[in-house]
């Protein structure tokens, strides 16, 4: 679907003329009709925040599936670097959990406020740098941290519409990574789970990552896209 399809898709036909004069000065469709449709739910969505992906989408799924088959109690989660709260409120909605989600952007937890009101879900939000203000111990870690690097080519679009604390990090776009999984173990419970989403050349990097700081006593799999690109890491014990 093309931009100006999806302004006519989901906006009113009085709309769609100041839609479209708004999408040809580089605003984002989404931000131009103020919510997406995430995983079948309304998630409202301005420049405060990532606009969601449909492989955020799976990563769900995909983190729903592995709860299920390593988990036959309520579980405890944390969804670090949030932003709209998309994952947590999806997550929320479908199965049986204590939900806390944490960014550094007080900016994004307006937007996630508005989001958990909208979806009528009970989640705990947190004010905090990863893992700094945060001193429970959960089943489930689950993140999709910004992982661009700095010097990478990303469309016009992306770049200029959405906040650059949500899409760059350092260290070649590993920097979150190595911060949660150097920091969590405070965090963790005995049997636990930590998903990410990742960028699709970060696969490897990631790997040693864990090795490093949890040895061989975990299991990794890291799993792929729609796109067959390497998408996703899952670490659990």
């Amino acid at each position: 679907m093309n931009n100006i399809d999806y302004l006519k898709k989901y906006l009113n036909e009085d709309d769609i003329e100041n839609g479209i004069d708004k999408l040809n000065k580089g605003i984002s469709p989404q931000y131009i009709v103020g919510n997406v449709n995430f995983y079948g739910n309304i998630i409202n969505v301005d420049n405060r925040v990532l606009i969601p992906r449909f492989e955020t989408e799976l990563l769900v799924e995909k983190t729903i599936n592995y709860i299920n088959k390593l988990f036959d109690k309520k579980v405890n989660i944390l969804d670090l670097c949030t932003g709209s709260c998309c994952i947590a409120i999806s997550i929320k909605k479908l199965i049986d959990c204590d939900m806390d989600a944490s960014d550094i952007s007080d900016d994004a937890l307006e937007v996630a406020a508005e989001n958990i009101k909208l979806n009528d879900v009970k989640i705990n939000l947190i004010n905090s740098d990863i893992l700094t203000n945060i001193n429970k111990r959960y089943d489930v870690i689950i993140s999709n941290p910004p992982y661009i690097s700095f010097d990478e080519d990303i469309e016009d679009m992306v770049k200029n519409n959405e906040p650059s604390i949500a899409l760059y990090a350092s260290n070649n776009g590993l920097y979150f990574y190595d911060k949660i999984l150097n920091d969590c173990k405070k965090n963790l419970n005995n049997r636990f789970l930590i998903a990410f989403e990742i960028g699709y050349k970060q696969g490897n990097d990631i790997k040693n990552m864990v090795y490093k700081y949890f040895g061989s006593e975990v299991n990794i799999s890291v799993e792929k896209d729609y796109s067959e690109r390497d998408r996703f890491i899952f670490i659990w014990k």
